[in-house]
């Protein structure tokens, strides 16, 4: 089935450019256009599209206005900005509205690549409640010590951007907004950045301000929202996750970006949990309580409840906020490593044998005691001699608290 593209621009020629431009994508898109934001809901009106791309500045309805609205009636659709304004103020107000910013002038296959790529992963979802519950979020709930911390550190009087970063680097929700916005085109970076220390720096000090200040992107943890989920525990596991992922990088002699990879999507493997249980709570905690009671891996238990697991559903927000292929690729997989067609000792193997081995050590009743290492894919890959060396790691790291 075709993908129905919507794009939005108050400029006629843009819209004629854009037309010229992907004319070649008529085969696998159903491309319509707009010259405005009442225009573009009207359209929405009768069939609703997969992704609206918009401008920012338009006379009467705001892109910003635009998109906050298709985000309210179809929440399944994916919302890309296409813009030529750069200015702080409109980044600020696009945290909360898009997925994804593309700055003008865009080539085709920037265009062609994001939209392709945003709408891949809706394809593990096959719940159209879970989609739309997904492409809502805009933020995520931190652990609250940690945005404490933040809160401290920005109001002194001397901030330290370092210690902002070294901060948000150990939260999950933090890290993966501040790497939706650094790897959007607004700041014209030429590669993709997958370290949170990096993605603050690159963000800069007013800007990290804003986001945690004004615009409070990030919010604490509510305990009373899930009783039975105890999100100091998935911190815990997540960054120690992380850092077994990282080592395991480094022994086998992976690329540095490849070891930052592997980091990052260790500390977002379980994301995914993170969002049923602030977006569903009801269902998560019964979830989490028929897990206490049957010993079923959590992912199974979610599987037959939502039709799909915490990895899919992670996976797919971080595709949508234009994440890494890599840390995208990682969490989606990191139970079921060989549905990936990447066969290849990558962060995806790291973030799949650190979560494997770090269960087996440590599994309990209340844990994924299913996430067991895939031996198997180990064999094809010719590692299945390294596996004790890569245990002997995983207890290194566990035997010291994780640190």
């Amino acid at each position: 089935m075709k993908r129905r593209v919507l794009f939005v621009d108050d400029d006629p020629n843009v819209l004629q450019g854009l037309q010229r431009m992907l004319r070649s994508m008529r085969q696998e898109w159903d491309m319509d256009f707009a010259g405005g934001g009442e225009e573009a809901l009207r359209k929405m009106e009768g069939t609703p599209f997969d992704v609206v791309v918009s401008d920012m500045r338009m006379p009467g309805m705001s892109g910003a206005q635009l998109l906050q609205e298709v985000a309210r009636r179809y929440p399944s659709t994916v919302r890309i900005v296409l813009s030529g304004h750069s200015d702080r103020e409109y980044i600020l107000q696009l945290v909360t509205t898009s997925h994804q910013y593309l700055a003008k002038p865009c080539d085709a296959d920037t265009i062609k690549d994001t939209v392709n790529r945003a709408c891949a992963l809706r394809d593990l979802l096959t719940s159209e409640e879970l989609s739309g519950v997904v492409s809502r979020i805009d933020s995520l709930p931190s652990l609250p010590s940690l945005y404490t911390r933040i809160i401290q550190i920005l109001q002194s009087d001397d901030p330290s951007l370092q210690k902002v970063g070294e901060v948000i680097a150990e939260d999950i929700a933090m890290s993966a907004k501040v790497l939706q916005l650094v790897n959007s085109s607004y700041f014209g970076i030429a590669r993709r950045i997958s370290n949170p220390v990096q993605a603050v720096m690159f963000l800069g000090l007013e800007t990290v301000k804003a986001l945690v200040l004004s615009v409070q992107v990030f919010a604490t943890w509510d305990s009373r929202k899930v009783r039975q989920y105890d999100i100091e525990t998935l911190w815990q596991h997540s960054m120690t996750i992380g850092m077994i992922a990282k080592r395991l990088a480094e022994m086998e002699q992976l690329r540095t970006s490849e070891a930052d990879d592997a980091f990052t999507a260790g500390l977002l493997h379980d994301i995914g949990k993170l969002i049923l249980a602030a977006s569903l709570p009801d269902k998560y905690e019964q979830i989490v309580q028929d897990c206490r009671k049957s010993h079923l891996p959590v992912w199974v238990a979610e599987e037959q409840t939502f039709g799909t697991t915490h990895a899919e559903i992670g996976a797919y927000l971080l595709g949508l906020w234009g994440l890494p292929t890599a840390i995208v690729e990682a969490v989606a997989w990191h139970h079921r490593p060989a549905e990936c067609p990447a066969r290849t000792f990558c962060p995806l193997t790291t973030v799949h044998v650190a979560n494997g081995l770090w269960h087996e050590m440590r599994h309990s009743e209340c844990q994924d005691m299913g996430a067991l290492l895939d031996t198997t894919l180990m064999e094809d890959l010719g590692l299945q001699e390294r596996i004790p060396v890569w245990r002997s790691a995983c207890k290194q790291i566990l035997g010291s608290g994780g640190k």
